[in-house]
This record gives C-alpha cells, sequence and structure tokens, in this order.
C-alpha cells in the first residue's frame, strides 16, 4: 500500500473512527473508571519509520531500567530489522502488522488486541506524532496507563482523547528527545499538564553500539573482496555512498548525477579508495545506473551486497558514508562511522544522526516544510532546498575526513 493511500485512510477513516472510540472509552469510564496501576509491561507503538526504530533506543533503555516486567514492540512487518540491530526489544515481544493491503492490516490488528491482552500490557506509549490509527490500536489495546503526543490547542491532527497522561511534542527539540518526554510521563507518579516539565540534557539520548564481532566483519570484507579482486583491507580504504530515499518523501532526494560527480572527487582525490554504493537489493537497479555515470572500477554497485543485519559490520569498517537523509544514517549510528547527511525538506535539529555526523543543510526560508502538523506531506514540487546543495559544496564538506587516510 502506497503512503498516500495510508494517508487518505488514516484521515478519511481514522478521524470519525478516532470520534467514535472516544466517545464510547469515555462512555465506558463513567461505568467503570479506569484506576491507574504500576507500570510493569509497557508497549511501544512505532509503525512506518525504521529510523525511529534507533532514535527512540535510548528512550527504551532508560524504561528497561525502570520497570520490573517486559518492553514489547509494535511495527510494520517490514520495518521489523530495524528493531534487531541493538535488540534492545526480545525477538517474542514484537508484533507485527501487516501493512500490505488493508485487509491483512485489519485482520492482524486485531490479532494485536488479542496479543496484548496475552502478553498482560498495562502500558502503551504511542510513538507515532499524527497517526490515528496508533491512537486507535492504544485506546483498544487495554492497557491502564496510556501516554502518547497530544495537540491541546493546536487545531488539526485529531487523534481522539485515548491517553491518560499527554504530552505536549516539542517542534523544537530533537525527537529522541520528545520520545524522552513520553518515558517520563509514563513513569511520572503525578500528573502533569502538559508533560514533560524539565530540561532532558543531550547525555540522555547517547545511543547505544552495537556488539560486532571479528567473524561478522570478515564476512564482510570477504564479501567486498568477491565484488573487488584487487581489494586490499590495508590498502583500499571503503567509502559509502547511499544515493536512494523512500516514498515517504521524494523532496528529499538528491540527484542521481550530483552523487556521481561527488564520487568521481572522491576516486581522484584517494587513488586507492574504493567506493561502495549501498542500498535495498530493490534499489540495484538505481545503484547500476549511478556506477555506470561514475564509470570507475572502484566504484561499485553495492546493493543488496550484504544483508540488513550486516549493516553495522560494513559501517564498523568503513570509513564514512554519504547518505540523504534516511534510515542508514540512523543505522550507522550505532557504530563510530562518520556520517555525512544531506538534508532539505526536514531538519537536523529534529532528525538528525545520533552518531558521529555532519550534516549538509541549506536551511532555507521555507524548510523545513514537512512536519507533524502537516503529515509530513508537503506541496513543494521543487526542492530547492536540496538542489542548491552543489557536488563541489559536498565534497568540500567531507574533504577532511579524506585527509585523515589520504597521503
Amino acid at each position: 500500500m502506497n503512503v498516500d493511500t495510508m494517508r487518505n485512510i488514516d484521515h478519511y477513516a481514522g478521524v470519525p473512527l478516532a470520534f467514535l472510540g472516544t466517545l464510547l472509552k469515555k462512555t465506558l469510564n463513567l461505568v467503570s473508571p479506569e484506576i491507574p496501576i504500576k507500570v510493569k509491561n509497557v508497549l511501544l507503538i512505532e509503525l512506518s519509520e525504521m529510523g525511529s526504530a534507533i532514535l527512540v533506543d535510548p528512550a527504551m533503555r532508560k524504561l528497561k531500567e525502570n520497570i520490573e516486567g517486559e518492553l514489547f514492540f509494535v511495527i510494520f512487518a517490514k520495518n521489523k530489522v530495524s528493531l534487531q540491530l541493538l535488540g534492545t526489544v526480545k525477538e517474542e515481544n514484537i508484533f507485527t502488522i501487516d501493512e500490505s493491503g488493508i485487509f491483512k492490516i485489519a485482520t492482524t490488528s486485531l490479532k494485536f488486541l488479542k496479543w496484548c491482552r496475552e502478553k498482560e500490557i498495562d502500558s502503551v506509549i504511542d510513538l507515532e506524532l499524527f497517526s490515528r490509527f496508533t491512537a486507535l490500536l492504544t485506546g483498544a489495546s487495554g492497557a491502564v496507563n496510556r501516554v502518547g503526543f497530544h495537540a491541546f490547542h493546536n487545531e488539526g491532527l485529531y487523534r481522539g482523547d485515548f491517553l491518560t497522561k499527554k504530552v505536549a511534542y516539542n517542534p523544537h527539540q530533537h525527537i529522541s528527545k520528545n520520545f524522552i518526554s513520553l518515558v517520563d510521563a509514563l513513569l511520572s507518579q503525578q500528573q502533569e499538564l502538559p508533560f514533560t516539565k524539565r530540561v532532558i540534557d543531550d547525555w540522555e539520548i547517547q545511543i547505544a553500539k552495537a556488539e560486532i564481532s571479528q567473524e561478522e566483519q570478515l564476512e564482510v570484507l570477504n564479501t567486498i573482496a568477491s565484488m573487488y579482486e584487487r581489494f586490499d583491507q590495508d590498502k583500499n580504504p571503503v567509502i559509502l555512498v547511499n544515493s536512494n530515499a523512500s516514498d515517504l518523501l521524494p523532496q528529499r532526494r538528491w540527484d542521481r548525477e550530483n552523487y556521481g560527480d561527488v564520487i568521481k572527487k572522491i576516486l581522484a582525490y584517494n587513488s586507492d579508495a574504493i567506493i561502495l554504493l549501498t542500498g535495498a537489493p530493490a534499489e540495484k537497479e538505481g545503484a547500476e545506473l549511478l556506477a555506470k555515470y561514475v564509470d570507475d572500477r572502484r566504484c561499485i554497485n553495492f546493493a543488496g551486497g550484504v544483508k540488513f543485519l550486516q549493516l553495522p559490520a560494513l559501517y564498523s569498517i568503513s570509513k564514512f558514508m554519504l547518505t540523504n537523509d534516511s534510515g542508514p544514517a540512523h543505522f550507522a549510528s550505532i557504530t563510530d562511522m562518520h556520517t555525512f547527511v544531506i538534508f532539505g525538506p526536514e531538519t537536523p535539529a529534529l532528525y538528525g544522526s545520533l552518531g558521529a555526523t555532519t550534516p549538509i543543510y541549506a536551511s532555507m526560508a521555507c524548510s523545513p516544510c514537512v512536519s507533524a502538523s502537516n503529515h509530513r506531506k508537503t506541496p513543494c514540487t521543487d526542492n530547492q532546498c536540496i538542489k542548491i546543495i552543489t557536488p563541489d559544496w559536498v565534497f568540500n564538506t567531507l574533504k577532511f575526513k579524506l585527509d585523515e587516510f589520504t597521503k
């Protein structure tokens, strides 16, 4: 199911269902009022963003340290692997919703409600900013403690009224700090309106690092050697380029030729470096077009070259990565590899990687033009915020990392 279809269903079906669900919930509360209970088994809901599974990890680790029970997670099936990178949530505690069609979403959602009761979920944190679907899942989960972002006096983004603790989404601080606010609200022994009234320090959103074995690194190195027969780990520094962006926000895409021109500059600057064009197997065709544009044997189409869970090992043996604002920038944050991330319609102040990173951002007057308040959908068809970023700009930004290993 494409993104716009999901947005339309969430709006046209979600709004009336959220309204009716709220009426039902409030009526039932009049008959049998809910009494808050001690937090034990906590469910987090984040369906559509793979990168958010990394950005929420500091909040999840704080939860694990402060509850006696288990941590659970529900996510779209295609995004489940992002939770497995750090393993903060046990495999058996992850529920996946099949988003391939309306019928599949409906049937797996009903199974989810049954699963919540089997797992004795008493608390839910809805991590989504605008989804009525997740608001409905929260309200119907059977959990007594329900935390999420609430619109308060902001117009639009109606999600019903299912929350027992309402947090004000702060569009001026990093999303990871907003996630910490949700955890603070759940753990708080008193009500605040709105939550959370304290300063969240930067140290609280430090990302955990993946544990990577030498065997995992060797397997990746052997894969690279199979694609570049002259590969010598000690001689050939590995540089990654991720040129693709998801269909969720096509305005984030930087032109393929721009990536190609930067790659040519890198290969000319360091005669030993090799460039791996990374991506999912479905992106192999696009990566091949980029490789042909560069036309250099040291630029290798590596899309689908390793499995998703091998990415940390790949990142750990690479010098740095150039990428657009997408999942790989966040996946890389669980390693020490430096990333250079091109931003356009979104801002690194809110969605920047928590790892070693350098954002490349024009900060135009109209940018960022996507946010929670517009369902991350922009009317822009001329993404000058990306087009204004030149290959020279990008190369000069990343050159200091090249200089670290270029003679």
